[in-house]
């Protein structure tokens, strides 16, 4: 019972044992009154406890808060990380029962630590309708995983193996690649080296002028000519079969000549023995073919029986000019060979200056947009290869290196040099140096110094970095770098943890040769109370725009931990 309830008992009793009068009377109703408008906060009580109080890092412990309240109150417990130094994984819901007319609630937090240590879990809020409550405060002991040395057994540091890298999308790029050019090349086969099927006209463009002429004399027989009394129409095919058969197997302006110097033209043909034309053949060419142009200019009408019988001599004088022309002698029959040669070479040249000038647009167009899309020093990088491109894109490692240990993520795994191990003035010191430098422009180093002392104050930790890198850009000067101008600022890891950053620009020998880059470098500083020093050395060229972003990329992912977290993990280790 709260301590206002048993004040107020204690006078309802007195002023029962006195009252003696009206006043007396009126009193004790107002003391009950008073009593009965607060014991709503008399029923309202907040206890917590603890599952246990010693766990070890990682575990888990159940963190329990209960209340009991009036039905009518509204209760709220904690939300969120209020438990801080250890850590809410999980709240459960609130658990509720009635009992009378007051309901008892309960909510258990699972919480953590992975820290070993004595730690304290706060006071607790926790409202109850318009008033707050506090839960005492609690401490709870967080213990490391002890390792019996004598029963597990150690082993020797492994040395460092090759291990390649993998290339998980590779094949779905082959894919691409081997689908765009099966499709490149079936466009390729489709519109130019296919032998496509020849249409009408081709076929009849391939055969000889004889049986040219006798199929075109059969289609002009299929023709409504006639049956329309398009007369001028039927005599100009007429004349014009009889004109293309002479002008490719006799005389080759047959088609621009008039009727007259045709005529002229097959009579001194005759004369000069070159084709034995008949007087017949040649009279009844120069008659039809007068009177073709009487119907075609002077509008002249032959009746139907005239002109079926012009329709066959035309036939039958084709047959008679075939019949006098001479065999083709050898020398033209080989003459002919080299010429339908000559026009298949030519087709196929064709066909390859057409496949070539598509070949070599679509590479012009595949170029223009890629380089339009992604930026043509990107594309251009891609195909001839670029050593800084390839180790941005390639799959970076993320370990730990040296003691204390230091976390950064990398193109590669860093290689280890062998320690070393050095007295100085003040005390014995212990160092680990790991290296990238295969690229050209690009070197990562990491040095970390373990020193044999006591705990130093901040002035000697301070000057102890100084001196370190100094050392560092001594040794610079000894292998020829040369213009450095170093800047000095403060710089906090993305874990919070605080260091230094010298920075600056110099001139920087290449690798294997004695020209030198201009350059950039970054030395970020970090230091325990224990003497225990760490280095992370950055170098890299200006004007290389992937070996800029490189550096961005470890410098986010730098990480130090705590001397209590290194002697943790260390031990882990062990």
């Amino acid at each position: 019972m709260t301590k206002n309830n048993t004040n107020i008992i204690s006078l309802s009793e007195k002023l029962l044992e006195g009252a003696t009068s009206c006043n007396a009377v009126v009193i004790l109703i107002l003391s009950t009154i008073y009593y009965l408008l607060f014991t709503s906060n008399a029923f309202s009580q907040v206890t917590s406890e603890v599952d246990t109080t010693k766990i070890r890092i990682g575990e888990q412990i159940n963190y329990k808060i209960k209340v009991e309240a009036d039905s009518s109150a509204l209760v709220v417990f904690p939300e969120g990380q209020t438990f801080m130094p250890l850590e809410a994984v999980e709240a459960l819901d609130v658990d509720t029962t009635k009992e009378n007319s007051k309901f008892k609630l309960s909510r258990i937090y699972k919480l953590t630590q992975f820290d070993s240590g004595s730690y304290v879990i706060p006071k607790q809020k926790i409202i109850i309708g318009e008033k707050s409550f506090f839960t005492d405060s609690l401490r709870v002991d967080v213990g490391t995983v002890q390792v019996d040395t004598t029963k597990q057994k150690l082993y020797d540091i492994k040395p460092i193996i090759e291990v390649e890298k993998g290339n998980s999308n590779w094949w779905k790029w082959l894919l691409g690649i081997l689908a765009a050019l099966a499709l490149v090349a079936f466009l390729l086969w489709w519109f130019i080296w296919r032998e496509k099927p020849l249409t009408e006209e081709e076929e009849i463009a391939l055969l000889p002028p004889y049986d040219r002429a006798k199929l075109a004399l059969k289609k002009l027989d299929n023709s409504q000519y006639l049956m329309r009394s398009e007369v001028k129409e039927y005599y100009s095919e007429l004349t014009m079969i009889i004109r293309k058969y002479l002008d490719e197997k006799v005389y080759d302006r047959s088609l621009e000549s008039t009727t007259d110097e045709l005529i002229q033209r097959l009579q001194l043909l005759k004369e000069g023995n070159q084709f034995a034309f008949t007087k017949e053949t040649i009279l009844n060419l120069e008659t039809i073919l007068k009177r073709a142009d009487l119907v075609k200019f002077a509008k002249s009408a032959p009746d139907t029986a005239l002109i079926e019988m012009d329709r066959a001599t035309i036939e039958k004088e084709i047959d008679s000019v075939k019949a006098v022309l001479p065999e083709p002698s050898e020398e033209e029959k080989l003459l002919d060979q080299q010429y339908k040669e000559e026009q298949e070479h030519k087709r196929k040249r064709t066909k390859v200056v057409i496949t070539v000038a598509s070949l070599a647009l679509l590479l012009v167009a595949t170029y223009v947009g890629f380089g339009l899309k992604y930026g043509f020093k990107y594309l251009n990088d891609s195909i001839l290869g670029d050593e800084s491109k390839e180790l941005l894109e390639g799959e970076w490692v993320k370990s730990a290196y040296g003691y204390p240990p230091v976390y950064i993520e990398t193109p590669e795994v860093l290689k280890r040099i062998q320690d070393t191990l050095s007295n100085d003035s003040n005390n014995e010191k212990k160092q680990r140096e790991f290296v990238f430098d295969d690229a050209k422009h690009l070197n990562v180093k990491v040095i970390t110094t373990e020193r044999e002392t006591v705990q130093q104050e901040q002035l000697d930790i301070e000057r102890n970095v100084g001196q370190s890198i100094e050392k560092i850009l001594e040794e610079w000067e000894s292998l020829n770098v040369q213009n450095i101008i170093t800047k000095n600022d403060q710089f906090i890891t993305p874990n919070n943890v605080e260091g230094s950053k010298t920075y600056g620009t110099a001139d920087f020998p290449t690798n294997d040769s004695d020209e030198t880059f201009d350059g950039e470098y970054a030395i970020f500083s970090f230091a325990t109370k224990e003497g225990m020093i760490a280095h992370i050395i950055l170098v890299w060229a200006k004007e290389d725009s992937y070996a800029v972003e490189i550096v961005e990329k470890i410098i986010a992912s730098i990480e130090m931990k705590s001397d209590e977290q290194a002697n943790t993990e260390q031990e882990s280790q062990n």
